[in-house]
This record gives structure tokens, sequence and C-alpha cells, in this order.
């Protein structure tokens, strides 16, 4: 594996669209790195859970956002709101919905061994 390289999202290794949803994924080594669009109305238990199933959203998520925002609630009843500019770290067992009429963007990092289920991807 090169030392230094790059990749671009318009070249993204794979694009997924869930209702509400349009994720990039670029692989740099061992790490994914996600661009997210999320539409307002967007709720992981709406526009996700239909498509990979659970009660809950069982990923673990680290990333920052660039505009919107997001609410996140954990199965054990804490919530969080997070805006432009937050950093965040969610812990497996949540749902999240963007909060307001503006799109979420943001970007999320993830071990490679990360699943995110049987998403539907193309690209």
């Amino acid at each position: 594996m090169p030392k230094l390289f790059k990749k671009s999202f318009s070249d993204a290794d794979e694009v997924k669209s869930p209702e509400k949803t349009h994720a990039e994924v670029v692989k740099l080594g061992n790490v994914n790195v996600t661009r997210l669009e999320l539409q307002p109305g967007w709720k992981w238990s709406e526009c996700i859970k239909p498509v990979v199933g659970g009660d809950s959203c069982q990923a673990g998520h680290v990333g920052v956002i660039l505009q919107g925002k997001m609410m996140c609630v954990h199965d054990d009843g804490t919530e969080i709101l997070a805006e432009a500019g937050d950093a965040y770290y969610f812990a497996p067992g949540h749902d999240g919905w963007v909060v307001g009429d503006e799109p979420l963007i943001g970007y999320e990092f993830a071990d490679s061994g990360k699943d995110f289920g049987p998403w539907k991807t193309s690209g």
C-alpha cells in the first residue's frame, strides 16, 4: 500500500441511497470515509431500519457535521443534538433524525470492518 494516497468522493467505492439518504464511501486503506447527505424528514427508524432491520441502529458512528442538525436518542434514554461544527460519537443502540428544514451534510470515519448491513450499493 502506498504511504500517501487520496480518493475523491466523485469516484466513491460505494454509493448508498436508501430513502432520503445519499452516502458516498471511499476506502482509504483500512479506514472508510463516508460523505453523508440526509434530507429533511430523514429518520433512521423510518428510512434505514426497513433496509437493515433491528430495533435500533447497531452501528457505532464517529463523524463531523458540516451543515444541519441531528437528534440522536440512545436505547438507554440519553439524547444529544449534534449540529454544524460538532464532532460526534453515537454508540450502537440508537435512533437519529434530521432536525429542521436543512439537509444534514457530514462525514463519518470507520474501520473498514464496519458492517452497514444489506444496503444496496452502486458505483
